[in-house]
């Protein structure tokens, strides 16, 4: 139990989600008995067991759903091939019994990695902070990218854009809001963001300039349809927003609509 626990603390720390399993009741024949833990990390590996075998393939195969939309869930498993209750899913097997388990999604806190810290950057780390995400700030101006600015920052780095996100170790849970303004500097760490493949990309700047660096992409082989639903560009909910405390407003917005998977949310354009 003590290595279980200690290894979800260890996923949370490297910014990795991972299932904790538990079974929570038991009827008749079955593997095991309530209070057996098993976790699934996002790679699908495992660590204890409730079962083996098809049963718990079927539980892991559950457990990768439950990360991939961070939602947690109870099911039923039934050890026989007849009188299956509707509530139940069949695993083929013939103990005899029935087993019910909790899948339960443990995440560490949202991190915003914010590529400027201008003028923009700033009330976006504010109210990403605010609204408890983990903070990272890259610039390459010392004089912006401090700790007086950004107090409750994680890390503040202070380099070329591209070096500094490189530093960051982007991770597939997070998101990336690329705020600083420019153009080579913009794209190349554009690019080198879509290909670490994070949650999200966002990027600051007009219609042309998106279409600008999407043929850019094309023409350097890089195939966009791999990353449908992880880039938005330009960067943002279409609010209105004008100052740069409104364009904060419009991209934490898009990101919590990202986050809370909410229907019918219109994006400027999603490459």
């Amino acid at each position: 139990m003590k290595e279980l626990f200690s290894k979800i603390i260890e996923e949370i720390e490297n910014n990795r989600r991972v299932a904790l399993i538990t079974v929570v009741n038991k009827l008749g024949s079955a593997p095991r008995e309530p209070g057996a833990k098993m976790l699934v990390f996002e790679d699908g590996t495992t660590l204890g067991t409730i079962g083996g075998g098809s049963f718990e393939r079927q539980v892991v195969s559950e457990a990768l759903k439950a990360i991939r939309e961070e939602k947690p869930r109870k099911i039923k498993y039934v050890f026989r091939r007849d009188h299956i209750p509707k509530d139940a899913v069949p695993t083929g097997l013939e103990c005899g019994g029935e087993l019910e388990v909790f899948i339960d999604v443990i995440s560490p806190a949202p991190r915003i990695i914010i590529v400027g810290a201008g003028h923009i950057g700033k009330p976006l780390a504010d109210l990403a902070h605010m609204m408890s995400f983990r903070v990272i700030v890259i610039d390459e101006n010392s004089e912006i990218a401090s700790r007086e600015r950004f107090p409750y920052a994680e890390k503040i780095i202070v380099n070329e854009l591209a070096k500094g996100l490189l530093e960051a170790e982007v991770s597939r849970n997070d998101f990336v809001a690329i705020v600083y303004g420019g153009l080579e500097e913009d794209y190349k760490v554009f690019k080198q963001a879509i290909l670490a493949e994070p949650r999200y990309v966002g990027l600051l700047g007009s219609k042309r300039k998106v279409t600008l660096f999407k043929k850019q992409l094309l023409e350097e082989g890089i195939n966009l349809d791999n990353y449908k639903g992880r880039v938005y560009a330009p960067i943002g909910l279409d609010i209105g927003a004008r100052t740069p405390e409104e364009i904060a407003v419009s991209i934490m917005a898009e990101i919590t609509s990202i986050i809370r998977g909410a229907k019918n949310v219109k994006h400027l354009s999603i490459i």
